[in-house]
């Protein structure tokens, strides 16, 4: 309990980052694997979409052009509401700054595990099914949140980044330092962010993996326990705030609930006979 508090407080650390990075990760490579199977698109890479994007407006196909704008609407709107949250949470002091994001996706993704294959007949005016946007909008969330509470060090739904940061400290591990080079002159590897960025590479790809699988055998359902992993990540500190939570639910109902004090009377107006200033 104490260790699952502390991966999604608001009290940071380096090894609570990476071990959430590292499931968020995993979780991200399973959703957006798993999620191809069922609307033939990788809703996590936004690159992909502007791309998508430009080459349909050039050939003049608007509705692929049409339902790139919606995922990549999506996808912000996920990362927007992950930035209310959380600034929500720290202006009012809670501990579960980065539970109540990581709360709506465990909620969103139960939905879809229960309602997948009906929102694939709903269509959005984005010509594309609700469960495009939905996806989109999941992992712009998801990686709002690691984004935020690494300071833009992790991310989890793309690893175009990753892997360049993956090879750049590769490449430093590999170079060959001359004899006689001063040490704070040699080019050395950071050993710990390479293995922070293959961790979120083998993790990626091992969720993809998983996802794929249970996408094929099992269908919609099986995201059902990716979000139950999600759900023991949000709600001990959510627990740890139900009081705080409580009250500020209690205080908004009051405001709602005040009688709106009447607009102040009208000045009386001049009578006929009065005389006008000079």
């Amino acid at each position: 309990m104490r260790r699952l508090l502390h991966l999604t407080g608001h009290r940071r650390t380096i090894a609570g980052n990476r071990t959430l990075g590292l499931l968020l990760a995993f979780n991200a490579g399973a959703v957006n694997a798993g999620g191809f199977l069922v609307v033939h698109m990788y809703t996590s890479h936004m690159t992909g979409f502007l791309s998508s994007l430009a080459d349909n407006l050039v050939l003049g196909n608007m509705k692929l052009a049409l339902g790139a704008v919606g995922a990549l609407w999506a996808f912000m709107s996920g990362a927007g509401s992950t930035a209310i949250l959380v600034n929500w949470a720290r202006h009012h002091h809670l501990r579960s700054t980065y539970a109540l994001p990581l709360l709506i996706e465990a909620a969103l993704m139960l939905l879809f595990g229960l309602m997948g294959a009906i929102t694939l007949g709903w269509r959005t005016p984005f010509a594309v099914p609700l469960t495009v946007l939905v996806l989109a909008y999941l992992m712009g969330l998801q990686n709002a949140v690691v984004t935020k509470m690494s300071s833009a060090q992790i991310r989890t739904t793309h690893m175009t980044g990753v892997v360049t940061d993956l090879g750049i400290e590769m490449g430093k591990m590999l170079y060959w330092n001359r004899q006689g080079v001063a040490p704070e002159q040699q080019v050395r590897a950071n050993r710990e962010r390479l293995r922070l960025f293959a961790g979120l590479v083998g993790m990626f790809f091992a969720g993809g993996l998983v996802g794929a699988a249970g996408f094929k055998h099992v269908g919609f359902v099986f995201v059902v326990p990716l979000a139950l992993v999600l759900l023991g990540l949000s709600l001990p500190p959510l627990w740890t705030d139900r009081e705080r939570l409580r009250q500020l639910l209690l205080q908004r109902g009051s405001a709602a609930a005040a009688p709106v004090p009447p607009a102040p009377a009208a000045p009386a107006e001049r009578g006929a006979d009065a005389q006008a200033p000079r």
